[in-house]
């Protein structure tokens, strides 16, 4: 896509999005390729599945994870917090979206990410590149799908050991769906308020004992309680698996997924509290507030078992990425109250990325000790291109960049048209990583253990300024450590306790903050120290309990003997406490939720807007939630969710605050046949007027009001 131009409005129909949509409308009369093998397998193969979807849909509590120690580790012996939302509750819940998937994960927030991209706030710190999926970088910013997605985890504290870069508060990692052995086809149909229309597939094939086939699609076209807006998604996820031998195994997958829709920048503050106007009124237009993301990924993973305990694991990720947004964006509201401030852009980022990664782990007992042994290494080139424009009001004089409109006639909003000023982006960055890691899990006694690791990243970015033909470069070598020492009274239960650091680079999350006068400050730096407890109360129902301290240091500030100068100072602190609970209460009763308090505050003056003792933005001091799914018969089930979050500010400067809420969903499920299966969410089911999420004063997310949906998933 060529996004140098004005992108004309509306949606059209792809020829994958056509592929996708045939192959839904035609997905029961899809034939089954097992019926090609032999009857008894085919009988065996179902059998599994069968038995394995009844025990999944049962739990909301997963006992494992490889993602954070890069083994298969039982949760309760990994020493940080770790939450995961799985298949079950990602289905109960009709989750689509990242900013649905943390409503249940204590201490993450979603910020509005100007209505563009996933911006998730772990402990005070928020970010637009700490995602990964199956373990691997995915970075840019744009709006994720959960339609080939098997669960979601979100690691809390600094995470760099593991992760490299970033990972100051935390990461989310998407598992994705792969195939597998265990034949089942998914064909599920949406509908809901606001024109919601969505439909998804998901065939997973056993063609004989070595391969199998799975394919996952999504397509959707909706509207929004919002005045004027659109979204047209469609994504489609082939993906293929290989007994190569009995211990080697080969999977590959390609995704391709786009989403159009319209960049909602939200609604502006007035006298310190979000403007009192009707949820739906929508402040830009929908012409120019355009949002466009296309991703295309190509994944690879080969893994061998060697004799003797021994394991080799390498992964390959390639994904292309075109990103572009334009908007007319809210600013202040004049003092009378009349009049609110108009300004525009537009945005066009590509990038490629290219990452390899390889892990040896190897199991090994010394006289009582077992050891737990991983080295590593990582490869990584992204390659970004970021070009952007200022809208200007050409109609109201020359060079005119702010327009005010009467905000009893938001409709008037003059035209506008893009083009660079000197300050507007237009480069180049190639950044390339080469990663070397060690950890050891150690099992002294069965009731003491350790995970010990050291993680050392060479990181170095170069990056081209087109506009004025100059170039700036900054390598940074990052060593990364995490210790953790647990101690079980019990095997059920564990106590631990853990340090953690994590680097953010002067580049950015995106790769684009380098500048002339910060190429040589050092890394920002952020330390956490945690303690917890995890303890599964039965086979089915799991709880954990983290307190934690995490610092933030090297933050550029002005000089305050010279403000032509910059300093680096330790700016930002967040302590806090939280509590989690998911699994089944009984048989019948599954819950999911927990409860969080954060004091997170900056310790020091960064600017003239971010001074010290302000409380950090989007930080609320306390927040809880609590999903509950009752099953009172074989057919018939009813959910019931509450969710509250504490007063926040939308800002450092602390002048405009967000109200505290209160909020309340409920869904109804029905299990028609073995085949079919019927369910029914609402969303804010008392209708509450809130405010979710917010970018800024001025750029601030109503949150929905009562919203239906309606869904059908067909087994076939």
């Amino acid at each position: 896509m060529n996004h140098r131009q004005t992108p004309k409005p509306g949606f059209a129909l792809t020829p994958v999005a056509q592929t996708l949509a045939a192959a839904l409308m035609l997905g029961l009369g899809l034939p089954s390729l097992a019926q090609a093998q032999d009857a008894a397998a085919v009988q065996r193969l179902s059998t599994v599945k069968v038995s394995a979807e009844a025990e999944q849909a049962k739990r909301y509590a997963a006992k494992t994870t490889r993602t954070a120690t890069k083994t298969d580790t039982p949760l309760r012996d990994v020493p940080q917090a770790v939450t995961v939302v799985t298949q079950a509750l990602i289905k109960d819940q009709a989750m689509q979206s990242m900013a649905d998937v943390v409503r249940y994960v204590p201490g993450v927030g979603m910020a509005s990410g100007e209505g563009n991209r996933d911006t998730p706030i772990f402990r005070g710190n928020s970010t637009t590149a700490d995602f990964f999926i199956d373990g691997l970088r995915d970075d840019v910013q744009y709006l994720r799908d959960l339609y080939n997605i098997e669960r979601v985890e979100a690691l809390k504290g600094s995470n760099a050991m593991i992760f490299g870069r970033g990972g100051s508060g935390g990461v989310i990692n998407r598992v994705s769906k792969q195939a597998n052995w265990q034949d089942g086809s998914e064909l599920g149909l949406q509908l809901g308020s606001w024109n919601n229309r969505r439909a998804s597939l998901d065939v997973n094939q056993a063609l004989d004992e070595t391969a199998a086939l799975r394919v996952t699609g999504v397509y959707e076209k909706s509207d929004s309680f919002r005045d004027g807006f659109e979204l047209e998604r469609q994504g489609i996820n082939p993906t293929a698996s290989f007994r190569l031998s009995e211990a080697t195994r080969l999977e590959l997958g390609y995704e391709h997924f786009e989403d159009e829709r319209t960049a909602d920048r939200g609604i502006p503050s007035y006298r310190g509290k979000p403007l009192a106007v009707g949820r739906s009124t929508f402040f830009g237009s929908p012409d120019v507030n355009r949002v466009e993301a296309e991703v295309d990924a190509f994944n690879a993973l080969v893994e061998h078992d060697f004799a003797g305990g021994l394991n080799l694991r390498n992964r390959t990720r390639y994904a292309s990425y075109d990103k572009f947004y334009q908007n007319l964006t809210p600013g202040a509201v004049n003092a009378a109250g009349s009049h609110v401030a108009f300004s525009a852009y537009n945005n066009a980022t590509e990038r490629d990325n290219l990452f390899n990664q390889t892990d040896l782990t190897y199991s090994l007992e010394a006289g009582s000790v077992v050891h737990t042994l991983l080295a590593g290494a990582e490869l990584g080139r992204q390659v970004t291109d970021n070009f952007r424009q200022t809208g200007y009001f050409d109609g109201l004089g020359s060079n005119v960049s702010t327009a005010q409109v009467p905000l009893a006639n938001l409709a008037s909003l003059p035209a506008v048209s893009f083009r660079q000023k000197a300050s507007d982006a237009d480069n180049e960055g190639v950044a390339t990583v080469a990663t070397a890691y060690v950890q050891d899990q150690i099992a002294f006694t069965p009731a003491w253990q350790a995970v010990l690791g050291l993680r050392y990243d060479r990181f170095k970015v170069d990056l081209d300024n087109k506009r004025n033909n100059t170039s700036l470069d900054a390598t940074d070598h990052l060593v990364s450590p995490r210790a953790g020492l647990i101690y079980k009274p019990v095997e059920e239960m564990s106590l631990y306790g853990s340090y953690s650091v994590a680097f953010l680079p002067r580049s950015g999350d995106q790769l684009s903050s380098l500048t002339a006068s910060n190429q040589a400050l050092d890394p920002e730096e952020f330390k956490n120290l945690e303690l917890g407890a995890k303890w599964d109360l039965s086979d089915q129902l799991s709880a954990s309990l983290a307190v934690y301290r995490l610092e933030r240091s090297n933050v550029v500030a002005p000089d305050p003997s010279d403000a032509t100068k910059s300093i680096l100072v330790d700016g930002q602190r967040t302590r806090g406490m939280e509590f989690g609970l998911g699994g089944q209460l009984t048989e019948a009763w599954s819950v999911m939720g927990g409860y969080a308090y954060q004091d997170g505050e900056i310790t020091k003056n960064l600017s003239a807007t971010a001074k010290a003792g302000a409380s950090l933005a989007q930080v609320p001091k306390h927040s809880a939630s609590l999903w509950n799914r009752y099953d009172f018969s074989p057919a018939w089930g009813a959910g019931l969710g509450v969710i509250y979050r504490d007063e926040i500010y939308a800002s450092t400067d602390n002048t405009v605050a967000l109200p505290s809420f209160t909020r309340y969903d409920a869904a109804l499920y029905y299990t028609a046949s073995k085949t079919l299966k019927l369910q029914a969410n609402v969303e804010n089911l008392g209708d509450k007027t809130y405010y979710a999420s917010a970018n800024g004063n001025n750029n601030i997310a109503p949150g929905s009001p009562r919203a239906l949906r309606v869904s059908a998933t067909l087994r076939f």
